[in-house]
């Protein structure tokens, strides 16, 4: 009897932590909503009046050993879009893939599912056509952090990059707003040591010494803005690229399968060229080509594991 009462007990005990757990996790989600919602009203002005001519903000961070964009912004797509695509129950990682291959600089993305969780192997490479071989392979753990009927939260993280870079995260929160719209936040961080500055450093002095962000930081005589440079400047222009991958993905989604590719390949070319100063780095034709080229190579490559979804229908 004293056996069974005590096993009784501990049950109780777990079925109690388990309860307290979930509503932890909804508490958390919904106070994770909330937040967002704030943001929201706290950016109304410069999210109506900006440079972007878009209801965006931007805004960027440097600490010792680490750089960090965000991105805050209004999309005419209601959140039920938005949260049936980069949320898909199957699909949801492959579509993530399918958006990411958008950026200038992936060359590859590929779904993986092992014991540890769902994974994204993307290859990161240089601003014209490269095999995944000659890019590099950066492993994203891929986690849904919060899903709820009107918030969710979609979380990348990876402790390797290319460079001598580390601690990755893209992250994606969404959350319904009025008129049927959505109001996202994007960032995209990572940090670094030695080898990664020194390669920086050598990139800013050479190649990328005339590149620019967004953010002003003055004015010229003849009053033209001077923009934010260096490694700001360098992940400001990141956060915008995936910033604007996300958009053009989504943009496509009332189209026929056969027709998002080159919409969405339209989309990203045609925002990036409304910012040129900062993103212009190949022709539309090259980028197109290009993209083609690499979607194709990434559609007709192996999966990765058994449990690999079929990315091979667009989302």
């Amino acid at each position: 009897m004293k056996i069974f009462v005590r096993l009784s007990h501990f049950l109780c005990v777990v079925l109690l932590l388990i309860c307290t757990l979930g509503n932890a996790s909804s508490t958390v989600a919904a106070n994770d909503a909330e937040a967002l919602r704030g943001h929201y009203e706290a950016l109304s002005k410069q999210l109506s009046d900006n440079p972007f001519g878009l209801p965006l903000y931007l805004e960027s961070t440097e600490a010792t050993d680490a750089l960090k964009g965000d991105i805050y912004a209004v999309v005419d797509y209601p959140f039920k879009t938005v949260n049936s695509s980069l949320n898909d129950p199957v699909r949801g990682p492959a579509n993530w893939c399918d958006m990411l291959i958008l950026h200038v600089n992936i060359k590859h993305c590929q779904v993986s599912n092992d014991r540890s969780g769902t994974k994204l192997i993307v290859s990161i490479g240089r601003k014209f056509e490269q095999t995944p071989e000659e890019a590099y392979p950066v492993e994203f753990n891929y986690r849904v952090a919060a899903a709820k009927p009107d918030y969710l939260k979609i979380d990348l993280t990876a402790e390797k990059g290319p460079m001598g870079t580390k601690n990755y995260r893209i992250l994606l929160e969404a959350v319904a707003i009025e008129a049927g719209r959505t109001f996202l936040h994007f960032t995209y961080s990572y940090g670094y040591g030695m080898a990664a500055h020194l390669a920086v450093n050598t990139y800013l002095a050479t190649i990328g010494r005339d590149k620019v962000g967004f953010n002003v930081t003055g004015r010229q005589a003849d009053g033209q803005p001077e923009y934010i440079n260096g490694v700001r400047g360098i992940v400001e222009r990141n956060t915008m690229r995936y910033y604007l991958s996300i958009d053009a993905y989504l943009s496509a989604l009332n189209l026929p399968d056969d027709q998002r590719l080159d919409k969405r390949l339209d989309k990203w070319f045609s925002a990036t060229e409304r910012y040129a100063r900062q993103l212009h780095e190949v022709e539309r034709q090259d980028y197109m080509d290009m993209k083609h080229n690499e979607y194709q190579r990434m559609h007709a490559l192996p999966k990765a594991s058994s449990g690999m979804t079929d990315p091979k229908r667009p989302n």
